[in-house]
């Protein structure tokens, strides 16, 4: 393995813990740092706040080795060679990025420059980022010989971010100098030169020895733009794939038909070609409203990520829209809601579609029990407290006696449901899949009425069942 690196993470949220950890299994020497106590106890002890796949895991293996936690900014900074800023950028109330908690650390990293170090940007910033970061350290009397400042973006999906971080599509490193530059490419030679995926314990993925991470070196306003043009491309997929299912039910067109047939051109590919919901999350909805924020300013007319936008929102009228086709009124009804994160395989409900549909079936009177694998306690501090919502321990449970099972978040175990159990559980056999995890033949030989997206309704008739419902 290559020499080292003494590293300096700030930040223990989904990005900056996800970095610190996996900085320590490339074999460097990691310092997070947060500034709530709380979480770097559960931290120290082994505890991991957040819910992601295989990061329990390595934060075990490197825990007091390869990865600290502490509260102490200014001595981590000292000790440290590069320091990672992984703090949020939450949406602005102009659209923009609220670059205020990457102000303030940058702030507090200034009064503890006494040699050089390298402070790259992890965050999810807008262009210019960069210069104001090195503005900010100006002002604060630091040497500029004592510093650079690097873009370096992550590209990390919740739920698979271990795997993404260390068997990335690519590696992007904005810098203006080789000295800083160099820097970058010393932290990560341990996966562009493959000595990581030849280790013994090394976690598996689509990279290897033979086929290293491939890194890219730009400038710092050109990785910024980046990361912000990857994400709104991506939600230019899903928003474009559900424009068409939209079409395609109109029709009386299958969008999975649809889109397996377009996915299948080379130039486009399969991936974010699932109609549904809409996209959600920390990332996709905040990263396309600050990319246009950024072209307002520029003075650039960005028309299309206002339609990505407007898409991504219709898209959530449509679902409420089929929910009341189905059972004509929600005053009273009884709905099992089945996801509440913005996606499977994640605890975050942060604008999760999921959260929108179930705020609006509350306030059209319905009485709805919820069901998440992973996100409950989070959707609990952000749904209000109500006599009509309730939560379950299982899929079942939220199913018992309801009027329509409702898909909201694309969780495998929705997809594996034992269907004969749903079908016992519900008062009326409806279900409206917000996520199109099932097949329409397959529901209907179950009994079930069901509406998806993008596809034609099946319509199940029911005999001798008095206490189905006929639609």
């Amino acid at each position: 393995m290559p020499e080292p690196v003494s590293i300096c993470v700030i930040g223990s949220g989904y990005v900056g813990l996800v970095a610190a950890v996996c900085f320590a299994e490339m074999g460097h020497r990691v310092l997070c740092v947060d500034n709530d106590e709380a979480r770097v106890k559960t931290l120290r002890e082994g505890g991991v706040p957040i819910f992601e796949d295989r990061l329990p895991e390595l934060l075990a293996r490197h825990l007091n080795r390869g990865v600290e936690f502490t509260c102490d900014l200014g001595g981590a900074v000292e000790r440290s060679e590069a320091i990672f800023i992984a703090v949020g950028t939450p949406q602005g109330d102009t659209g923009g990025a609220d670059l205020s908690y990457v102000e303030a650390v940058v702030s507090e990293i200034a009064r503890s420059i006494g040699s050089y170090k390298v402070i790259v940007e992890k965050s999810t910033v807008p262009v210019y980022t960069n210069d104001w970061i090195r503005r900010v350290l100006h002002r604060h009397g630091v040497d500029p010989q004592n510093f650079d400042v690097v873009s370096n973006p992550e590209f990390l999906r919740e739920g698979t971010a271990v795997i993404d971080f260390l068997h990335p599509d690519r590696i992007v490193v904005g810098a203006d100098n080789e000295r800083s530059a160099d820097l970058l490419r010393r932290i990560y030679e341990p996966l562009t030169g493959g000595s990581y995926y030849a280790q013994p314990g090394a976690l598996p993925g689509p990279c290897s020895a033979s086929h290293p991470a491939r890194l890219l070196v730009t400038s710092a306003q050109s990785a910024e733009i980046i990361k912000h043009a990857s994400n709104a491309f991506l939600a230019l997929k899903i928003s474009f794939i559900n424009a068409v299912a939209n079409l395609a039910e109109a029709v009386g067109a299958d969008i999975e038909d649809i889109a397996a047939g377009v996915g299948l051109d080379s130039r486009i590919g399969p991936r974010f070609l699932r109609a549904g919901l809409g996209y959600g999350g920390s990332c996709f909805p905040k990263d396309v409203a600050a990319f246009h924020w950024v072209a307002q300013q520029r003075g650039v007319d960005f028309q299309l990520l206002q339609e990505v936008r407007k898409i991504n929102e219709t898209q959530k009228d449509v679902f409420f829209n089929k929910v009341l086709s189905a059972l004509w009124t929600l005053r009273g009804k009884r709905l099992a809601a089945l996801g509440l994160a913005f996606k499977g395989d994640t605890d975050d409900v942060r604008e999760s579609p999921a959260i929108d549909v179930i705020r609006r079936l509350l306030e059209a009177g319905a009485t709805v029990t919820a069901y998440d694998p992973a996100a409950m306690e989070r959707a609990k501090a952000v749904l209000p407290p109500s006599e009509k919502l309730r939560y379950a321990g299982d899929p079942y449970e939220a199913a018992k006696d309801a009027d329509a099972v409702l898909i909201l978040t694309d969780w495998k175990e929705f997809a594996e449901i034992d269907l004969v159990r749903l079908n016992q559980a519900v008062r009326f056999p409806i279900v409206v899949d917000g996520r199109n995890l099932y097949k329409p033949r397959e529901m209907l030989d179950h009994g079930f009425t069901y509406v998806s997206v993008g596809r034609p309704a099946s319509y199940q008739a029911q005999q001798g069942k008095p206490r189905k419902m006929v639609l």
